[in-house]
């Protein structure tokens, strides 16, 4: 389903229910919203408003009304020119598409909060290392009023441990006015994933060798089964076979396809 410039959508995840029934499972969110800088707009379980802005590749603004989150922002600070100013970074990892130096020092504010894995925290700047918190997986923090857990992340395949071994990386759970995000980071399906209850809107990762394929992303998502899911880190995989499988295995989740890649 293709939105024109004119359309415009606002999406409820109050007790699940959204205003999408009948539009089918793949969704192109309103590109009118976007030109203006507004985002993916969503409700939160107790009526707040999320607005989700994607970047480029693993990189996207969430904004919420009391904080604008930044997530693994690399690719310089253009990329970001008239989006709100980061009030929380998120990083996932290390490697250089979701952790970049410079890109940090360019939109990091005297405000600005870091949430970091600890083998990050090893390499920032001694100044963004001040405003960094460090937390491994299972462990927690809350930034303003986000309570932020993470989760693991890391390959399962023999042949791909070697990218992400388990242990090092997160992925984030963030729990916004009664709603709760996944953001998968680079990560196969692994059984963490596939245990997580009531996620409202998930962020996965589906392409080889470093993360997984469509057939794994698609049967994650259709085990836990959040309310809308953004395929992202995709590059050369097919987010149209993932919204397709995740159709067929689980229809009440809901696929927005984000402006990933141009």
């Amino acid at each position: 389903m293709h939105f024109s410039r004119r359309d415009t959508l606002q999406l409820g995840l109050a007790g699940g229910a959204t205003l999408l029934a009948g539009f089918g499972a793949t969704v192109f969110m309103p590109f009118t919203a976007r030109a203006q800088g507004k985002g993916d707009s969503y409700k939160t379980a107790n009526g707040s408003e999320i607005l989700i802005s994607p970047i480029s590749h693993a990189s996207f603004v969430m904004s919420l009304p009391d904080l604008v989150i930044y997530n693994d922002p690399v690719g310089g600070k253009a990329l970001y020119d008239g989006q709100p100013a980061a009030g929380l970074v998120l990083i996932s990892h290390e490697h250089q598409d979701h952790f970049d130096p410079e890109t940090l020092a360019a939109i990091v504010g005297p405000d600005t909060r870091l949430v970091v894995n600890p083998s990050v925290l090893e390499k920032l700047p001694a100044d963004l290392k001040a405003k960094a918190t460090a937390i491994g997986n299972g462990e927690n923090t809350t930034v303003g009023s986000v309570t932020i857990e993470a989760i693991p992340a890391y390959n399962t395949t023999e042949d791909r441990k070697k990218y992400h071994p388990q242990g090092r990386d997160n992925g984030y759970v963030l729990t916004v006015d009664g709603s709760r995000i996944y953001i998968a980071g680079d990560t196969e399906d692994i059984p963490e994933m596939r245990a997580l209850k009531d996620i409202a809107i998930a962020f996965v990762p589906m392409n080889l060798p470093y993360t997984m394929d469509v057939d794994q992303a698609s049967s994650a998502v259709a085990e836990f089964k959040p309310a809308f899911v953004y395929p992202y880190h995709y590059r050369d995989s097919d987010p149209q076979a993932f919204a397709a499988k995740v159709t067929a295995a689980a229809p009440d989740t809901k696929v927005v396809q984000g402006a990933w890649y141009g």
